[in-house]
C-alpha cells in the first residue's frame, strides 16, 4: 500500500536506528523478533511515540533499501505459525502487525509495533527496552525502568493512534461520521472542514504536524466502519454465540460484530433479544412476548463489558453468550474497583473517555446508577442476582432466567442477600427478613427459611446486623458488612 511506501521511505532518511526503529536485511530469528517486539513497544512508550517499527530489507548501515527474503506469513515455529507463536509468546498487551511491501521492486517487510499502556509488553515473560539501537532487559537498566513504569500509568490507550496520515476523505472512508452526528443530536454540517472540527473536538481524530490526520483508538472503536482495518483494535469485535441448551457442547448461531460499538450498539442488542426466551402475556386484553430477562440488565451489561474491558489485553473482545437458562457476558480484563462494592462506589474505567461518550449518547446508565439498575430490575423481576466472576485476565457476568426459590443454590441465596442489602442501603432502608422474602416472592410460612438464609449470610461475612442485637426478631435489620 502506498501509505507504507511513504512510511518506509521517511524512516529510511533517519540519520540511524533509534528507540524506536529497527533495520534487518533477512534475519527472521523468532527469538529475536519476540525480544525486539517488546523492546520497542515499551521504547515507543519511553519517548512518547505511538508506535514503533522494524523493516526487513533495508541495509542497516546504509539504509539503502535491498530487499529481503523474510517471509513472514509462512515461516513457522515448529509446527506453528510465526505470528500465532509470537502471540502467545508474549505478553496479552503486545500489539503488533505485519505488512509485505513491495518499494522499487523490491519485497519488504514491515513490522508495526503499537506503544504499552498500562504495563510493560513482554517476551517469555522478560520485558526488554531500547537504549539507543542496543536491545536489553529493562531490569538490567534501572534508571530507565523506573521512568517508564511512571510514563506506563499514564499511558492512555483511547488517545493513541489507531491510524496516521488520512486525509480528511479518508477519515469519512473509515469512520460512520453519519451515526456520530446522529447520536449526539449535532446538525451534521455541509462543508467537510465543519465535519472535521466536531471530530476534532471529539478526540476521534487528531490533527497531525503534516495537516494530515490520526484517528484516534477512541474513534475507531467507537466509529469505525469496518474494526478490521484497524490493527490496535481489530480483535476487539464483539461476538455472540447461542447454544441449544445449559452447555456448550451444541452452539446454534454464532456472530462477530464488525463495526464501531457506539454506530452498532442498538443492532447489536436487537441481535441478542432476538435470540432470548420469552413467555406469553396477556395485559388489557393484548397478548405480549415478554422477555425472561429485564431488558435494561441485558443493555447494562453488555454496555459495562464493551466500556470495561481492558484495551491492553488486544487477544481477545467481549463475548456474549446465550444458554437456554442463562446469559453470560465476558470481557478482558480485571475490574479496577472491588466487585463487592459495584451498586453503592462511583465506577472507574481505564477508558473514561470511551465510557463518558457511551453515557452521553444515551448508551449506558449515568455514573453510578448502572449496577443499581442491574441489580433492581433482577429482584423486581424474582431473578437470581447477577453473578460476577473474577478471573486473572477478564470478568464474568451472568445474568439467570427465572429459578424457583429452592431450586436456587445456598451460594446464589446468599448472593441473593446480600444484593438485596446493597440495594436496600442506597435506598437508606435496611434488608428485613419480610423485604427479603418479598424479594423472592415467598410467603410468610416460610419465614423460618429466610432467618436461617440471613443468619448464613452473616456467618458467609456479607451482612451484618443493623440494630441492637436485643431487638426482638421481627424487628431485626440488616446492612452489608462493609456499611
Amino acid at each position: 500500500m502506498r501509505k507504507y511506501d511513504d512510511l518506509i521511505r521517511e524512516l529510511i532518511r533517519l540519520p540511524s536506528e533509534t528507540e524506536w526503529v529497527e533495520f534487518k536485511h533477512s534475519n527472521d530469528n523468532p527469538d529475536e523478533i519476540g525480544e525486539y517486539i517488546s523492546a520497542l513497544s515499551n521504547s515507543a512508550t519511553y519517548v512518547d511515540r505511538d508506535s514503533a517499527y522494524v523493516v526487513w530489507g533495508i541495509d542497516n548501515e546504509t539504509h539503502d533499501i535491498v530487499g529481503t527474503t523474510f517471509d513472514y506469513k509462512n515461516k513457522k515455529v515448529g509446527n506453528e505459525e510465526l505470528e500465532n507463536w509470537l502471540r502467545r509468546s508474549l505478553s496479552n498487551n503486545a500489539n503488533f502487525s505485519f505488512h509485505g511491501v513491495e518499494v522499487d521492486n523490491k519485497a519488504l517487510v514491515l513490522l508495526i509495533i503499537y506503544r504499552a499502556t498500562h504495563r510493560t509488553v513482554r517476551f517469555k515473560n522478560v520485558d526488554y527496552i531500547r537504549v539507543g539501537s542496543y536491545k536489553k532487559p529493562l531490569k538490567s537498566v534501572q534508571s530507565i525502568e523506573a521512568r517508564l513504569w511512571g510514563k506506563l500509568q499514564f499511558a492512555n490507550f483511547e488517545s493513541s493512534h489507531a491510524k496516521e496520515g488520512l486525509d480528511s476523505q479518508d477519515i469519512l472512508g473509515f469512520l460512520d461520521y453519519q451515526a456520530y452526528f446522529h447520536l449526539t443530536g449535532i446538525p451534521m454540517p455541509i462543508e467537510l472542514e465543519g465535519i472535521m472540527h466536531y471530530l476534532q473536538e471529539d478526540k476521534l481524530i487528531i490533527k497531525q504536524d503534516n495537516a494530515l490526520y490520526a484517528i484516534s483508538n477512541l474513534g475507531a472503536v467507537l466509529f469505525a466502519k469496518k474494526l478490521k482495518s484497524f490493527d490496535s483494535i481489530s480483535r476487539k469485535r464483539v461476538r455472540v454465540i447461542q447454544y441449544s441448551g445449559t452447555n456448550r457442547v451444541n452452539s446454534i448461531d454464532e456472530a462477530f460484530g464488525s463495526r464501531g460499538y457506539a454506530s452498532s450498539f442498538e443492532k447489536l442488542l436487537l441481535y441478542i433479544q432476538r435470540r432470548l426466551p420469552t413467555s406469553e402475556t396477556i395485559e388489557n386484553g393484548i397478548r405480549k412476548n415478554v422477555s425472561a430477562y429485564p431488558e435494561i440488565a441485558v443493555r447494562e451489561v453488555v454496555a459495562n463489558a464493551l466500556i470495561h474491558q481492558d484495551m491492553s489485553i488486544t487477544g481477545a473482545g467481549p463475548t456474549i453468550e446465550i444458554f437456554s437458562n442463562r446469559i453470560e457476558v465476558t470481557n478482558p480484563g480485571a475490574p479496577i474497583v472491588d466487585y463487592m462494592r459495584f451498586i453503592d462506589n462511583p465506577p472507574r474505567s481505564r477508558n473514561e473517555s470511551l465510557a463518558s461518550f457511551m453515557r452521553r449518547i444515551g448508551i449506558c446508565e449515568e455514573r453510578g446508577s448502572g449496577w443499581d439498575k442491574i441489580a433492581w430490575s433482577c429482584e423486581v423481576a424474582r431473578l437470581p442476582a447477577p453473578k460476577i466472576d473474577i478471573y486473572d485476565e477478564h470478568t464474568k457476568i451472568t445474568l439467570y432466567s427465572y429459578v424457583p426459590f429452592t431450586n436456587i443454590s445456598q451460594e446464589e441465596k446468599m448472593w441473593a442477600c446480600y444484593t438485596h442489602a446493597c440495594l436496600k442501603y442506597v435506598e437508606g432502608e435496611q434488608l428485613t427478613n419480610s423485604s427479603l422474602r418479598n424479594r423472592f416472592g415467598v410467603s410468610e410460612s416460610n419465614k423460618s427459611a429466610i432467618s436461617r438464609l440471613i443468619k448464613a449470610a452473616m456467618d458467609k461475612g456479607l451482612i451484618k446486623l443493623f440494630n441492637p442485637a436485643e431487638a426482638a426478631p421481627r424487628y431485626k435489620c440488616y446492612v452489608p458488612i462493609w456499611a
